[in-house]
């Protein structure tokens, strides 16, 4: 059973949420504020996905979203939002979501969001044929769930451990957005395609020695991306 942390202030949203959740066989743990969310996260092991609504009293759900990516890049997180300005909707992808759900919202969409996300959570869950990569100075491990330069570990949420597994089994070759977005985010993905432009520029930062000009994750203009192998 999934695990699943709601962060809602307004007691009857929270309460609604549950219940849908509840009925899709879910576990659900419940914060009504920032603080309280991150001392569940800090004692309950194995929580799957985090929901946050980013307006909540005190410490909003960026903040939270943040200090969580400090220590756990593996968890899920969707934030849950009435905000709905396209900068807003960057802003919640560059401190560390998955994905964000704009209120109002229907049960369906966001059941479909979790299980979605989910699928990329636990894909260390699924049989793989190949158990590892090896690309110049990257070595991306199935296993493990560790993605490595020179050795050194690389923090990846489990959006971007998707993405980069992706790029490196078809290594070379230029992938558009559509393609990426099927793959990672799913056929059923709802929500705005500049999601992967946005994770794309936070891959950079992590691994990219001038993240500007890019040596491994490179752009295809007017097609997509591609992850550039040394035989190129």
């Amino acid at each position: 059973m999934s695990k699943v942390l709601i962060m809602e202030d307004e007691e009857s949203i929270r309460s609604f949420i549950v219940i849908n959740l509840k009925r899709n066989g879910f576990e659900v743990l419940e914060a009504s504020e920032g603080h309280e969310a991150l001392n569940i996260l800090n004692t309950v092991r194995d929580i799957d996905i985090a929901l946050l609504d980013v307006m909540v009293p005190g410490m909003d759900g960026f903040e939270v979203c943040r200090k969580i990516r400090e220590t756990n890049e593996r968890i899920g997180i969707i934030f849950l939002t009435a905000k709905v300005q396209e900068q807003d909707k960057v802003y919640a992808l560059s401190v560390g979501a998955d994905d964000h759900v704009s209120k109002p919202f229907s049960p369906t969409e966001l059941i479909a969001r979790i299980q979605s996300l989910l699928r990329r959570v636990n894909v260390h869950r699924e049989t793989a044929a190949k158990v590892s990569f090896q690309s110049g100075p990257f070595t991306l491990d199935l296993i493990a769930k560790q993605f490595k330069k020179n050795g050194q570990l690389i923090e990846l949420t489990p959006t971007e451990f998707s993405l980069i597994q992706f790029f490196l089994e078809k290594e070379n070759t230029p992938l558009s957005r559509d393609v990426l977005l099927d793959h990672v985010w799913g056929k059923e993905y709802m929500g705005d395609p500049k999601i992967v432009d946005v994770n794309i520029r936070r891959l950079r930062q992590k691994i990219e020695n001038n993240p500007s000009e890019p040596a491994f994750l490179q752009t295809v203009w007017g097609h997509g991306y591609k992850w550039k192998g040394l035989s190129q």
